[in-house]
């Protein structure tokens, strides 16, 4: 299962050339989303409320390793197995541990999460789970197969999106007022039926399958643009995505406004402002496994 995120279209997978030109977009995104929102994801790390460091970690759906890497530099004596369905993802991956002289502490495994049997993933203090479980086609039956993988006394991390993150202020001189949000209401009608477990509550849904619900939080996430060329680069990638997904729906007053804010060469290019502002929520389930 990628570690992606809710509001973009999944890469297709069905045709070589576009397959590797969505791939490259979504693994854009989330090399970008790890930089721009990385002291959060550390203050994620630092929160959860473990009994001893972990030794061993599984990351589940770790996408190009944002999680993996925030981990192993949290705990320093940990080994981490990094899952996911993409082998560009995991390629990508693998190269980051190689240049930062990590590559003893990581596996990589490719998987698919929704199959029912899972590979070994050995029998880890902790796994992580960020942005992937409600990809999940049986989350329910995800969450017990997590239960039975723990260690006892370990824990499981779920970490969600509220969605994908906003950049525009509200009522931005350049544009229509309200274009970013008609643009996300017309993502979220197009992937409703994709992705239909966006948004549920896991606190009881970990309870059910066995767990000690140990701690919940959201986490506002809120990072100036201005001086931070990643926020717009993250801003013009992911608005892309998005346009490609509901052009068909956008007014054509809506849609001439959303491209010249994707035309890097035009006067009202998302990469020249100065008001960028990402924002977006983290919310945070952690939950034992007593025996």
């Amino acid at each position: 299962m990628n570690h992606t995120h809710p509001d973009t279209p999944r890469p297709d997978t069905r045709h070589g050339h576009r397959h590797h030109e969505a791939v490259d977009a979504q693994t854009e995104i989330l090399d970008l989303d790890a930089e721009v929102v990385a002291e959060y994801t550390d203050a994620i790390t630092a929160w959860l409320p473990l009994r001893a460091a972990p030794r061993e970690i599984v990351d589940l759906g770790c996408g190009t390793g944002a999680g993996t890497f925030a981990l192993l530099a949290r705990f320093p004596q940990a080994h981490v197995t990094a899952v996911d369905s993409s082998d560009e993802h995991l390629q990508r991956l693998r190269e980051r541990a190689r240049a930062e002289g990590l590559q003893e502490r990581v596996r990589t495994v490719r998987a698919d999460l929704d199959q029912a049997e899972w590979p070994d993933l050995g029998t880890p203090d902790l796994v992580w789970a960020s942005a992937s479980m409600h990809h999940m086609a049986e989350p329910d039956r995800a969450l017990r197969k997590v239960h039975d993988l723990l260690a006892p006394g370990g824990l499981f991390a779920v970490v969600e999106l509220a969605g994908f993150p906003r950049f525009l202020p509200e009522g931005a001189p350049q544009e229509r007022p309200g274009l970013e949000e008609r643009c996300h209401a017309a993502s979220d009608r197009t992937h409703a039926a994709q992705v239909s477990h966006r948004g549920a509550d896991w606190g009881p849904k970990l309870v059910t399958a066995g767990f000690t619900l140990r701690g919940e939080r959201t986490v506002t996430v809120n990072v100036e643009g201005a001086g931070n060329e990643s926020v717009g680069a993250y801003a013009l990638s992911g608005l892309r995505r998005i346009r490609h997904g509901v052009a068909h729906e956008l007014s054509a007053e809506d849609l001439a406004a959303l491209d010249r804010l994707l035309d890097t060469e035009g006067p009202h290019s998302l990469l020249g402002r100065a008001d960028l502002v990402m924002r977006t929520e983290r919310s945070v389930w952690a939950a034992r496994r007593e025996s």
